[in-house]
């Protein structure tokens, strides 16, 4: 996979940048920029090449249709303001185009086309699509590792008719996941969470033979509890699981790898009652548990502490409420301390974790904090992303 850091001759090359800037937008305002913030190093990269950018990317799923509330505009604008450049929207229709000259009609150093996805070939990976895309540039570069387990034209298809490179940000994000998976440097531990184990299954099977803790947390754990004897109450769960969590067990048996629940946890009545601390016996039926308690805490941190590496996606409980958000944010400080010494190498991935980050102003304090969600979890997985696939052709 070649990297467009490594490219000198880039001045007034026309550069087709594919960009993931899908953030959450209300009402025209952007409220979390946390992806338009980690790809600003490769736009000034690129500017300071003296190329002329001109970005693909999306937001929503408009489905092939043209939804003035999932216009790029308010990103355009955010970016104009953040790099102090000029940045233009181009809304005429992608298929009026007819190549790369028409962009020589604008001065500003970067255009934007509008969103990728108010057309229905580019999630169809349609060649047609794709070919015209390419028309516009002379180079092709893939920066959104969080698009990239997707099959659509502007991931996937583009690279067959342009010379086609990988962002600063996806070789940032590939870099860190290897050291996670296979340039690893043990003792390597994952914390691990979510509502739902079925959708984390296959990350954790595929993390067992490589890791030497596991720690389950979040809403996945209380089925962990519940499966070794104990009450969870009203606390949520999924259903039928048990199987799933007989197999965690013996894979990790077979390659001795420890696998840890709560030992004790703080319930409540409902998601904004008080909290109460419980030993795992304890726990009533009217009660659910929304976060872990502190000998778990004190346990956690000792693994944190013994490891050279950590993995951690998914937050320790429902952090949304303070009263339930100690525990994440236990693990996110000791995390940081042990990083500021250079003790660990750290990667966090997954929206509600980086949600919880973002409250506490610590996102910057880890090695590698991935925005990715369905690719990160493909890639840890072990999977192959269409995306990184195609740069390797």
């Amino acid at each position: 996979m070649r990297s467009i850091k490594n490219e000198t001759n880039l001045r007034d090359k026309k550069i087709l940048l594919r960009l993931d800037l899908n953030v959450p937008i209300v009402k025209g305002k952007i409220i979390d920029t946390t992806r338009i913030d980690k790809i600003l190093p490769t736009l000034k990269f690129l500017n300071k090449q003296k190329a002329k950018v001109i970005i693909l990317s999306h937001v929503g799923r408009p489905r092939g249709k043209v939804l003035k509330e999932l216009s790029l505009k308010p990103i355009c604008e955010n970016l104009q303001d953040q790099l102090d450049l000029n940045v233009k929207l181009i809304t005429q229709n992608i298929n009026e185009i007819k190549n790369k000259d028409f962009f020589d009609n604008f001065d500003e150093e970067i255009l934007m086309l509008e969103n990728i996805r108010f057309y229905a070939e580019e999630e169809k990976n349609d060649n047609k699509f794709a070919k015209h895309l390419a028309s516009f540039g002379d180079i092709y570069v893939n920066d959104a590792f969080s698009c990239s387990h997707r099959s659509h034209a502007s991931i996937v298809k583009i690279s067959k008719f342009l010379p086609s490179f990988s962002g600063l940000q996806i070789d940032l994000e590939i870099d860190a996941l290897n050291k996670i998976t296979s340039e690893i440097t043990k003792p390597i531990s994952c914390i691990i969470g979510g509502s739902k184990i079925s959708t984390k299954i296959d990350v954790i099977k595929n993390l067992i033979p490589k890791f030497n803790n596991i720690i389950i947390v979040g809403g996945m754990a209380n089925n962990f509890i519940e499966y070794f004897g104990h009450n969870i109450g009203k606390s949520i769960k999924e259903k039928n699981c048990e199987p799933i969590i007989e197999e965690i067990i013996s894979i990790s048996k077979k390659e001795k790898c420890k696998i840890f629940y709560p030992e004790d946890v703080l319930v409540s009545k409902d998601f904004n009652g008080s909290c109460k601390k419980k030993e795992l016996n304890e726990i009533l039926s009217n009660e659910m548990i929304l976060d872990i308690g502190p000998k778990t805490i004190d346990k956690v941190t000792n693994i944190i502490n013994s490891s050279k590496t950590i993995l951690w996606n998914g937050p320790a409980g429902y952090f949304e409420n303070p009263k339930f958000a100690n525990g994440s944010i236990k693990i996110a400080k000791t995390i940081i301390k042990n990083n500021k010494l250079n003790k660990i190498f750290s990667v966090v991935g997954g929206g509600d974790t980086v949600s919880l980050l973002n409250s506490i102003n610590a996102v910057n304090n880890f090695n590698f904090v991935s925005t990715a969600g369905g690719a990160f979890l493909e890639y840890l997985e072990g999977k192959k992303l269409p995306g990184i696939t195609a740069l390797n052709q």
